[in-house]
């Protein structure tokens, strides 16, 4: 039978069995190709995650091995609520923690060597020093001028909100003391109240690989912080790259519509992920690359920040309500209604609540003229204002 001649139909026919015959390997592969390159880039962003998580504890481990035992001396040096917010700013930078500082606090109230109105003033400090982890890492996009200014201002709006939150409650604790005696009824009314411990997924699985690095690296405070940040920067760059291949295709529409899309929704989440890995550093420091990378806005992750600011009050006080420490529940309660006050006070209010906005988007737009005003900020905000007035007012 001569399938070539008569109908024009029969060469289409046979053309169509000759590349079935032909690629059959090649149609099949590139079918399933797809697939394979997801897999890929979903197992390259979870090993990288880790390697950035790793260091940001070994970045807090550097910190701590230069600077805990002066972070419970500059808490000592405590003589007014001035002294004691710098006191409390400098000792969480140094320490990066702001769980190390109220618990120094916490410690001290308990040994009479601080007062509670003395220690609000420090836990008000702590939460200013412990937003500066997240403005370290926006740091590690320093070269791609864009990224940086989207992450700096991401980072930066948590500190701008911690401080206008100090500037207006600072004055009315001082004049009224209605921190302290909220803080006060509530411990007493939860006195012999069980506590919670949750516990850490995120340091269990991090923490062995921080320990061995920082037994390599001889427990040298510098050599650990230059490993962190170099791990960091390289970590960051890959991350932002398979976030933007990952997330943006195909969780984007999913984070933009149910995480981030309602203000309380966004708030919630930054407040249950801070309670689940218990250090608001990190769950803030982990939204810095979705930021740099464009995948989420300034105003999207303006709620979850103080969501994240809540959860890490949440911690501290089951923790608190578990030692059956008066102090140690009167302090946590502080530090939980701080917080909230600042979200009520600065969040529902437009005008107010564009302040932080305004300030974070202002410094990132600087860093278009020069970068080195990105680090003059960390340097003077954190470490060097607090000291000096540390020491001029003590």
């Amino acid at each position: 039978m001569n399938l070539s001649g008569g109908s024009p139909i029969c060469p289409l026919i046979l053309k169509s069995i000759r590349q079935l015959q032909l690629h059959p390997i090649h149609r099949h592969w590139k079918l399933n190709k797809e697939p394979l390159k997801v897999w890929a880039q979903v197992i390259g962003l979870i090993v990288v995650l880790y390697v950035f998580l790793v260091s940001i504890g070994l970045l807090g481990e550097a910190f701590k091995l230069f600077g805990k035992e002066l972070a419970q001396q500059l808490i000592e040096m405590t003589s007014n609520p001035l002294v004691g917010l710098f006191a409390g700013i400098l000792a969480t930078t140094l320490a990066q923690s702001s769980s190390t500082t109220t618990s120094i606090a916490v410690g001290m109230v308990a040994g009479g060597a601080l007062t509670i109105e003395g220690a609000i003033p420090v836990i008000m400090g702590a939460n200013i020093g412990t937003s500066v982890t997240n403005t370290l890492v926006s740091m590690g996009h320093i070269t791609r001028k864009e990224e940086f200014k989207r992450a700096l201002a991401g980072a930066t709006v948590h500190d701008f909100f911690n401080l206008l939150a100090v500037l207006i409650l600072l004055p009315l604790e001082i004049a009224f003391g209605y921190l302290q005696f909220i803080a006060e009824r509530m411990a007493d009314f939860f006195q012999g109240v069980g506590g919670m411990k949750f516990s850490n997924p995120l340091k269990a699985i991090t923490k062995p690989a921080i320990s061995a690095l920082i037994d390599l690296l001889d427990k040298n405070p510098i050599a650990c912080l230059i490993v962190a940040l170099i791990i960091m920067y390289i970590s960051l760059k890959f991350l932002v790259d398979l976030a933007r291949g990952v997330v943006v295709q195909r969780s984007g529409a999913y984070l933009n519509r149910y995480l981030f899309g309602a203000p309380v929704v966004a708030m919630l989440f930054g407040m249950v992920m801070t309670v689940m890995v218990q250090s608001s550093s990190i769950t803030t420091s982990m939204i810095v690359p979705l930021i740099g990378a464009g995948i989420i806005t300034l105003e999207q992750v303006f709620p979850f920040t103080l969501g994240a600011n809540v959860g890490t009050t949440v911690t501290a006080m089951l923790a608190a309500l578990a030692t059956g420490n008066i102090a140690a529940v009167t302090v946590a309660f502080a530090h939980l209604f701080f917080n909230l006050a600042g979200i009520a006070l600065v969040y529902p209010l437009p005008p107010i609540r564009k302040i932080p906005l305004k300030m974070a988007r202002a410094l990132a737009e600087l860093t278009r003229q020069s970068r080195f005003y990105a680090v003059a900020y960390v340097f003077l905000v954190f470490y060097v204002f607090p000291l000096l007035l540390i020491f001029l007012w003590r």
